[in-house]
């Protein structure tokens, strides 16, 4: 199989703990991005690396007619059972199955990264003239407060803790920017994205984070049992009285267009902000 068929064995494995244990801390990172795009009634809008389709969902009640694509066909089937009239497809997100200029709107919530820049390829090639794309990629985590949540991953083998490293490499000042740059696309700017998991207790933090990708690759070099327990010990020390485990960790966001040669300058206009 490709490699990207491959995402499944670790993504899909656990996908209905991923939609309902992990993936609704997501909402605060959706909503920021949605909000700084403009999403609204009429956008066409594809999500790339869409997982469970949270994101879609979201989208659709702003009025966008969405569609997704995932690597993961389990993944998939929970983003389909939530938005049913939504286009959403498995496969490689650099073969997207759309025509040219099918979308006014492409995000990918950290599922684009320092090692899968041909990805924007194909995002630049589904977006229509002036069309916005918005990425989300994990920032500075040797600084976020709730970096400790992440420790599990490092459990995985050297090789693949190495490759994590280069994934988040794209959060790293000016490394977005010249990526969206490299691409062709016009007025890239920077923002800060809210992130924050809670959980109610060790052991469903533990059970959450097991759901990821990165945790399938600590559980293939140390066993599911000793990688939830390790989990769960982490958390521990992070506990407060009356109060949910909460980890804020660092996500930033890019924001850009491509040019449109029906404005003046060939570049279109700035990216909408936000109304907050």
């Amino acid at each position: 199989m490709s490699d990207w068929r491959g995402v499944d064995t670790g993504w899909g494995r656990r996908a209905v703990d991923f939609s309902t244990l992990s993936e609704p801390a997501n909402c605060r990172e959706y909503v920021t991005l949605h909000q700084h795009l403009a999403v609204g009634p009429g956008d066409r809008l594809l999500d790339i690396a869409c997982g469970a389709g949270l994101a879609i969902e979201l989208a659709a009640l702003r009025g966008a007619v969405c569609a997704g694509i995932d690597a993961s066909h389990r993944l998939v089937a929970v983003a389909r059972d939530r938005s049913p009239d939504a286009d959403v497809r498995v496969g490689d997100m650099h073969e997207l199955p759309w025509p040219d200029g099918s979308f006014d709107v492409v995000t990918s919530f950290r599922g684009i990264w320092g090692t899968t820049p041909k990805a924007m390829t194909e995002v630049r090639r589904v977006l229509a003239p002036g069309g916005r794309v918005g990425l989300t990629v994990w920032g500075h985590l040797k600084v976020s407060p709730g970096a400790w949540a992440l420790a599990p991953f490092r459990l995985a083998a050297e090789e693949k803790v190495s490759n994590q490293a280069s994934m988040v490499a794209l959060g790293r000042p000016g490394a977005g920017e010249e990526l969206l740059a490299a691409y062709g696309f016009v007025d890239v700017r920077r923002i800060d994205v809210p992130f924050a998991w809670e959980f109610p207790d060790p052991e469903t933090y533990a059970r959450a984070i097991a759901s990821t990708g990165p945790a399938f690759e600590s559980i293939q070099n140390v066993g599911e049992a000793e990688f939830l327990a390790s989990a769960a010990e982490m958390a521990r020390a992070h506990q407060r009285e009356g109060l949910p485990l909460r980890a804020e960790i660092a996500v930033v966001g890019y924001l850009a267009r491509t040019p449109d040669p029906r404005s003046v300058n060939g570049e279109g206009s700035p990216p909408p902000r936000s109304s907050t």
